[in-house]
C-alpha cells in the first residue's frame, strides 16, 4: 500500500459556488472511503484556497479518477490539481513504518 496526495487550487468564489455541487461531491468522497481508497479529504482554511485529498493504493489511479470525475473540477471550481506520492513513515496507517534505532 502508499498513499497518495491529491491536491486542489481554488478558484476564489469556491466558497460562493461549492453549494450546487458540494452533494455529489461529497457522495463521491464517501463512496471512496468507504471503498478503501480514500483517506480522509479536507479543504484548508484561512484562506480556504487549497483542498487535500488523502488516498490510498497501490497507484495513484484512484486519486486520478477522483479529481477527474468530481463536479467541483468539472465546473470550474479548481482551477489546478494535482497528485503526488507521499512516503508515509510514522504515525498509525504509515506505509513504510520506521522507527528509530533501538526502538
Amino acid at each position: 500500500m502508499k498513499h497518495f496526495l491529491l491536491f486542489y487550487e481554488l478558484e476564489s468564489d469556491y466558497l460562493d459556488r461549492r453549494g450546487e455541487f458540494r452533494g455529489v461531491h461529497l457522495d463521491m468522497a464517501w463512496k471512496a472511503s468507504e471503498a478503501g481508497e480514500l483517506v480522509m479529504a479536507g479543504a484548508l482554511v484561512n484562506p480556504t484556497d487549497q483542498a487535500i485529498l488523502l488516498f490510498k493504493g497501490e497507484s495513484a489511479e484512484a486519486a486520478e479518477r477522483f479529481a477527474k470525475a468530481d463536479p467541483y473540477v468539472l465546473n470550474g471550481l479548481v482551477k489546478r490539481w494535482h497528485v503526488r506520492e507521499w512516503t508515509t513513515v510514522a504515525g498509525e496507517g504509515a506505509a513504510n513504518p520506521v522507527r528509530p534505532a533501538g526502538n
